[in-house]
């Protein structure tokens, strides 16, 4: 069973790691010339109340997924009917399915909301966009990129050894806000310089759902931390460093 999960966790983390890259291009291809992706926030011409609605139900789709599947007590249901060294990959498996089906799906709604003409600061919003990618990628590391998302898991199982003991680490980004990975988000989804109606109705839903997201994940933290989490949040900010909101 070790070899069949460490090779299901391997395939997971590949499906998910061709969804994450795709993401960039799916966000900002279009602004950046990425012209090769089949499909971008701003690809095609179809418009109308329908498109917007069904982009909306695809966004909370994924919101749903994301959310329940994380949450503890959803986790000591499931791992009733999955091993526990698979409950990641499978969580992530179902993110993966859900991005494809939101990357295939998506209705562009391609409405100029703001269009920065200026050469100087279409360069700087490109910047950041790559600049909050890149601290959405780095943020993974800082913590455990392969357990996150799953392969440290299956690899324990392999080796025949138990899970490790979470411990409390705060590293770089993490001094600074308790969740660099949203605030990453955040940066990416907003530093475009051509913001369509499609790309903005993106972008506030995602960022509508990571305000949200970022309380439960603080409780399950609580929960898992107890006193020495509650510290930690009252010295550091949820996600921006420069806000009076914890």
């Amino acid at each position: 069973m070790g070899v069949l999960a460490l090779l299901y966790g391997v395939v997971v983390y590949a499906l998910f790691f061709v969804a994450f890259v795709y993401f960039i291009p799916f966000v900002a291809g279009d602004v950046l010339g990425f012209l090769g992706a089949p499909k971008t926030l701003d690809w095609g011409n179809q418009t109308g109340p329908m498109a917007a609605w069904i982009d909306i139900g695809l966004l909370l789709l994924f919101a749903l997924q994301h959310s329940v599947m994380a949450r503890q007590g959803f986790k000591k249901v499931w791992t009733k009917a999955v091993p526990a060294s698979v409950e990641r990959s499978t969580y992530v498996l179902a993110t993966s399915l859900v991005l494809y089906l939101l990357y295939d799906q998506w209705r562009p709604l391609p409405s100029i909301v703001w269009d920065v003409e200026a050469a100087a600061w279409r360069t700087v919003l490109t910047v950041l966009f790559f600049v909050g990618v890149g601290i959405v990628f780095i943020a993974t590391f800082l913590l455990n990129h392969f357990e996150l998302f799953g392969l440290m898991q299956v690899w324990n199982r392999f080796r025949g050894k138990p899970a490790p003991e979470p411990v409390f680490r705060t590293p770089i980004f993490y001094k600074v806000v308790r969740h660099p990975i949203y605030l990453g988000f955040i940066i990416a989804f907003w530093s475009t310089p051509t913001m369509t109606a499609g790309h903005l109705l993106f972008a506030a839903v995602w960022t509508a759902y990571i305000l949200i997201a970022v309380g439960y994940e603080d409780r399950d933290l609580i929960r898992q931390f107890g006193h020495t989490y509650i510290e930690y949040m009252d010295k550091v900010p949820g996600i921006l460093p420069f806000t009076l909101w914890r």
